[in-house]
């Protein structure tokens, strides 16, 4: 420390050190398992021919529960880092748009887990034993690109934040 940096500025430089690396740790954990259920896991999924069962719905909502909680989660923690570090420093996430963004986030996890799971399970449910048709539900395709949709806007958010992130966190990091 410096003859003209006081303690206060220490304390508050360390605090705000510490809240850009969990929103970059937190952004690159959403957006990696992101990646991995949509290009790995769902194809995966796809070409075993799983989703054209009849308990795919039942399985697609299990696996969705769990990651669209974890997705709020991750949400909650990145929009709280956004608004402490608005509080604390100002800088990049003093920004409207950082906040903005940090927000956007959060209500697509609340679209995903609140909205577009339940629906898209319930539209795939088959609850006609006998029916030799195991057709798409009419709206399924909507809701599928309603999803898709609003997956490219949140993988954008997030790659924009973890961008206008990653020199402070390197730099913090360096130190």
């Amino acid at each position: 420390m410096n003859a003209s940096s006081s303690p206060m500025e220490s304390t508050s430089v360390w605090r705000s050190s510490k809240w850009q690396t969990i929103v970059f740790l937190m952004l690159a954990f959403w957006l990696s398992s992101s990646l991995l259920l949509d290009l790995v896991i769902m194809p995966q999924l796809y070409t075993a021919g799983m989703m054209s069962q009849p308990s795919f719905a039942t399985a697609g909502y299990s696996i969705f529960w769990v990651f669209n909680r974890v997705e709020l989660t991750c949400a909650a923690v990145i929009l709280t880092s956004v608004l402490v570090l608005n509080r604390i420093e100002s800088a990049v996430f003093t920004k409207a748009w950082a906040i903005a963004l940090a927000f956007g986030l959060l209500l697509i996890g609340l679209v995903y887990t609140y909205l577009l799971t339940p629906e898209m399970s319930a539209l795939g449910l088959h609850l006609d034993l006998f029916s030799a048709n195991q057709e798409l539900p009419a709206g399924m395709q909507q809701m599928q690109q309603g999803y898709w949709l609003l997956e490219l806007i949140k993988l954008s958010s997030i790659i924009a934040l973890l961008n206008a992130l990653q020199p402070r966190v390197i730099r913090s990091l360096s130190h």
